[in-house]
C-alpha cells in the first residue's frame, strides 16, 4: 500500500474503533502506531511515539489546563453561578422572557470563569429551571435555555476547546482566548433576539402559565455584594491576561487562588470537599493531556502519509474552492456532533483539516473559533446532546423527557447556526481585537 492509503484507511479505521467503544486516546495511538508501521518500520513507529510523549507535554504552557480546571470547580462549589443568576434576575426579570435572558447573561459571566460548558449546565439547571417554571415557563423552553447557554461555557474565555484547539493548531492560547470575546457576545445577543421573538410570536412555546408569582426582592447593596466577587476574579483573570500582566498559565494561577479564597470566605469547602476537587482536577488533566498526546502523534502520522497534502490539493484544486472545503467542514462537524464528544470530533478532524485551512489562507485563529461554534452546536443535537443529558441528569425528575429537552434546545441550534454563518461572513468578529 501507498503512504496515501494507508492514512486513509487509518482514517477510517479509527473511525470504526471509536464507534464500536474503543477510547479515541487508544484508538488514536493504536491507529498510528501501526500506520506509521506499514509506512516505515516498527523501529521509527517506536521512537516516533516516545518523542511525541515529550514533545507534546513537556511545555510550560500545558500547566494552563490543571490551573483553569481547578479555577472552575472551585468557583462552581462557592455557589457563585447562584449569585449571577440573582444579579441578573434583578435587572431583567421583569421583562418580557426576563428570566430567559437573565439566564444566558448569567451563563455568559459563569462561562468567563469556568471554561466548562458541562459545568453551566449542571449549575444552572439546579437553579434556573425550578425559577423559571415556578414563574410560569414551560419545562422544555427552560431547559432549552439553559442548555443553549450552557455552550458558551466553551467559547467565551478561559475555554477548555480554545485550548486544545490552540494546542494542535499551534497557536496562542491567548490569542485564541481573544478572539472568543466578540463571537461569545454575539452568541449571547442571538439567544436573547431569539427568546424575545419566541416570548412575542410563539408564546405557548415559552409560558405555559401567566407569571403571577412575586419576584424576590434583592437591594442594591446585596445585589454588589452578590457580583463583587464574580467581577473580581473576572478582572484578576481577563484583565490581567488581555492587559499584558499575565501569561494563560499565570492567569490560571491566579484564577484558581481567587476562586480558592472566595470559596474558604463562604464557608463552601472544607478538608474532604477540597481534596475530591483535586483528585477530579488530576483526573480531567490526564484525561486531556493524554488525548494531546494521541492527536499529536495521529497528526504526524498523517503528515508522514500525505493525506493532508492529498487532500489540500484535491479541495483548492477545482472547483469546490477554499469556501466549499470550509462549508464541508463544517457540516461534517455538526453531523459527528450527533455522535461523539466535542473533544473527540476535534482530535479527529483538526489533524486533517488544518493543512488545509492553512492552505487555503484561511486565518487559524478565525478558524479555530468557528470550528468550536459548529463543535459545540453538538451539545445539543440528538442522539448525542451531552448537556441534554447533564441536564437530565441534574434534574432528577422521572417526569422531564429528554425529548421534551432537545425539542427546548431545537431554537437555539438555530441560533448558534445563524450565528455561524455570520461569524463566516464578518471574520473581523473574531479577529478585530487580536489585532490590537
Amino acid at each position: 500500500m501507498s503512504p496515501v492509503e494507508v492514512g486513509t484507511y487509518a482514517i477510517f479505521a479509527l473511525i470504526a474503533l471509536i464507534w464500536i467503544g474503543m477510547p479515541i486516546g487508544v484508538g488514536m495511538l493504536v491507529v498510528s502506531f501501526i500506520g506509521v508501521t506499514l509506512i516505515r518500520n516498527d523501529a521509527v513507529a517506536v521512537n516516533m511515539m516516545a518523542s511525541v510523549a515529550n514533545d507534546s507535554l513537556e511545555e510550560y504552557l500545558y500547566a494552563v489546563v490543571p490551573l483553569f480546571v481547578l479555577m472552575g470547580l472551585l468557583v462552581t462549589v462557592s455557589n457563585v453561578g447562584r449569585d449571577t443568576f440573582d444579579v441578573f434576575q434583578r435587572m431583567l426579570g421583569r421583562i418580557s422572557a426576563g428570566l430567559g435572558m437573565a439566564t444566558v447573561f448569567a451563563n455568559a459571566v459563569f462561562a468567563s470563569i469556568t471554561g466548562i460548558s458541562i459545568a453551566s449546565a449542571t449549575v444552572f439547571s439546579r437553579i434556573a429551571v425550578p425559577e423559571m417554571t415556578r414563574h410560569g415557563y414551560t419545562r422544555k423552553f427552560a431547559t432549552g435555555v439553559v442548555a443553549g447557554s450552557s455552550v458558551l461555557g466553551m467559547l467565551i474565555p478561559p475555554s477548555l476547546l480554545m485550548i486544545v484547539y490552540a494546542v494542535l493548531a499551534e497557536q496562542s492560547v491567548g490569542a485564541m482566548f481573544l478572539a472568543g470575546i466578540g463571537p461569545g457576545l454575539l452568541l449571547s445577543f442571538v439567544f436573547c433576539a431569539a427568546i424575545a421573538w419566541m416570548a412575542r410570536r410563539n408564546r405557548s412555546f415559552v409560558f405555559e402559565t401567566d407569571d403571577t408569582e412575586d419576584y424576590e426582592s434583592i437591594g442594591a447593596w446585596a445585589v454588589m455584594q452578590k457580583f463583587i466577587p464574580i467581577l473580581a476574579l473576572m478582572i484578576v483573570v481577563l484583565g490581567g491576561l488581555y492587559g499584558g500582566f499575565l501569561n494563560p498559565t499565570e492567569a490560571g494561577a491566579a484564577g484558581a487562588a481567587g476562586a480558592l479564597i472566595i470559596a474558604l470566605l463562604r464557608r463552601s469547602l472544607d478538608r474532604r470537599s477540597f481534596w475530591r476537587l483535586l483528585v477530579e482536577t488530576g483526573q480531567i488533566t490526564v484525561s486531556v493531556l493524554f488525548l494531546i498526546l494521541a492527536a499529536t502523534f495521529f497528526s504526524r502520522m498523517l503528515a508522514l502519509s500525505g493525506v493532508p497534502r492529498e487532500l489540500a490539493e484535491f479541495f483548492l484544486g477545482n472547483s469546490i474552492g477554499p469556501w466549499g472545503f470550509l462549508v464541508l467542514y463544517l457540516l461534517l462537524i455538526i453531523a459527528l456532533g450527533c455522535l461523539i464528544d466535542s473533544i473527540s470530533i476535534m482530535l479527529i478532524m483538526l489533524p486533517i483539516a488544518l493543512p488545509v485551512a492553512d492552505a487555503a489562507g484561511f486565518d487559524l485563529i478565525w478558524f479555530g473559533v468557528l470550528t468550536v461554534v459548529a463543535v459545540e452546536m453538538g451539545l445539543l443535537t440528538p442522539p448525542f446532546g451531552l448537556s441534554v443529558y447533564t441536564i437530565k441528569s441534574a434534574m432528577d425528575d422521572p417526569d422531564l423527557k429528554v425529548g421534551e429537552i432537545f425539542r427546548g434546545t431545537f431554537p437555539f441550534v438555530l441560533a448558534m447556526a445563524a450565528s455561524l454563518v455570520i461569524l463566516i461572513l464578518f471574520p473581523s468578529i473574531s479577529t478585530w481585537i487580536t489585532r490590537i
